[in-house]
């Protein structure tokens, strides 16, 4: 069975970060492993606190399950502050992992900042680089770019942009404007737009971690970039479509729908 690893926060609700990543790596058929950055003490509402953990004890983690087991694709998430994305890029570079995928978290869907501001731009100096691929929905382009990011022609100059910074490959994630829901890829020669039908609920805590995962799912199962990310796509497309209200804020997609339909 082909392992793929989460480097990121856990969500004590259980909609986002390690907990979404997982389940995910387990629709696809793969073993899933982590590394945890930093606990939140979350729930759909809000994240009411969080604590990173020390880099060294992060790094521990990766060498540890990569010693043991052959890592086919990795995918970053919450990773706090400059210290944990300097030693992540560190052990990723050391390492040599196949595939990369880099979701710059920085805010949570509620709005509280779940990385420290003088952090962002080391995503870019040190992850970037190495990554296959980096998935910024529009605010984490601003804040990269340091420019507004507010349309559809901004999205695509945000894509050529970002992926002068170094990554193989860009998705800018649209799912803030209005409308279909369009994502815009980017490999230097590929400048595709990939959109489905913006499905009217509330409950997608977790969408961003989840596609991430599923790209960094589908390159470890040999697909190529865009394939990876189309066909992600679609598998979150269907666990909104199949989600489900849980707590009184922001419920949870349907991770699971691929092995739940198999089993119908």
């Amino acid at each position: 069975m082909k392992v793929a690893m989460t480097i990121a926060g856990s969500d004590s609700g259980g909609g986002a970060g390690i907990q979404a990543d997982l389940k995910t790596f387990a629709a696809h058929g793969l073993h899933g492993v982590c590394a945890v950055t930093a606990v939140t003490a979350q729930s759909t509402v809000e994240v009411r606190d969080w604590l990173a953990l020390e880099p060294r004890m992060v790094v521990a983690q990766i060498d540890t399950v990569a010693d043991d087991m052959s890592i086919a694709a990795v995918k970053t998430g919450m990773l706090a502050n400059a210290a944990i994305i300097t030693a992540v890029a560190e052990a990723i570079r050391r390492r040599g992992f196949p595939h990369l995928v880099v979701d710059p978290v920085m805010v949570a869907k509620g709005g509280q900042r779940l990385l420290d501001k003088d952090a962002e731009r080391a995503y870019a100096q040190r992850l970037f680089p190495m990554a296959t691929l980096v998935t910024p929905n529009l605010p984490e382009a601003e804040a990269l770019l340091g420019r507004p990011v507010r349309t559809r022609s901004d999205m695509r100059e945000a894509a050529r942009a970002l992926l002068a910074l170094g990554p193989g490959a860009v998705v800018v994630k649209g799912g803030h404007l209005e409308g279909d829901a369009i994502d815009v890829f980017f490999d230097g020669e590929r400048l595709v737009e990939i959109g489905t039908p913006r499905i009217d609920t509330r409950n997608t805590h977790g969408t961003g971690c989840t596609l991430s995962a599923a790209i960094a799912a589908r390159l470890a199962l040999g697909e190529e970039p865009l394939q990876a990310v189309r066909g992600a796509k679609a598998y979150l497309t269907a666990a909104i479509r199949g989600s489900y209200s849980v707590g009184a804020g922001h419920g949870s997609v349907d991770h699971m729908h691929p092995l739940l339909a198999r089993q119908d």
